[in-house]
């Protein structure tokens, strides 16, 4: 196809070009002609990230906790702090945070995760973890980079606990009003 017939002056035209099916096209271009969709270009891939030990590197946030994360390929264990998982992270739902990264990936025991975090509470701390095994995961497998982000994973969350202000008890709360 030349460019004069792809080009619209108005809207009629448009509406030339959208009504109906491929056939309308053909019939009105006369001859017959392969009909070529053409979409954008294709995301590119990232690059695979990968240290000398064959490890990828994350960090991950959450509230006030910060997460290191190295992932490498393994039996599926995950060592919080030098500590077992099961031992670090007690409650099941938090340890249920953790792997949902490998899960939406369909990557459960295939990787070792070790990681150090800080700051925060438990539940910061496991979901600053969560955070960088889904950016460590989409650094060593660019190609699971889609499904990772679409499960809203390597986002961060940035809520956070609101500053105490001045002139107030805590953050929003007043000291007790006395009227005598």
């Amino acid at each position: 196809m030349s460019e004069t017939e792809n080009s619209v002056s108005s809207l009629a035209d448009l509406k030339d070009l959208t009504a109906g099916a491929p056939e309308a096209a053909v019939a009105a271009a006369g001859e017959e002609a392969p009909v070529v969709v053409r979409t954008g270009p294709a995301a590119p891939l990232r690059e695979r990230e990968v240290d000398a030990q064959g490890r990828s590197y994350a960090t991950g946030r959450r509230k006030d906790a910060v997460a290191r994360v190295w992932l490498k390929p393994g039996s599926g264990k995950v060592t919080v702090n030098g500590r077992d998982q099961e031992v670090y992270f007690a409650r099941p739902t938090l340890r249920l945070v953790i792997n949902q990264p490998f899960e939406v990936a369909g990557r459960e025991g295939q990787y070792d995760i070790v990681c150090t975090v800080k700051g925060g509470g438990l539940s910061g701390q496991a979901g600053a973890v969560k955070h960088g095994i889904a950016q460590a995961l989409s650094k060593f497998e660019p190609a699971l980079r889609s499904a990772v982000k679409a499960a809203g994973f390597l986002t961060r969350d940035p809520r956070v606990v609101e500053r105490k202000k001045y002139g107030r008890a805590k953050a929003r709360k007043s000291f007790q009003f006395s009227k005598r």
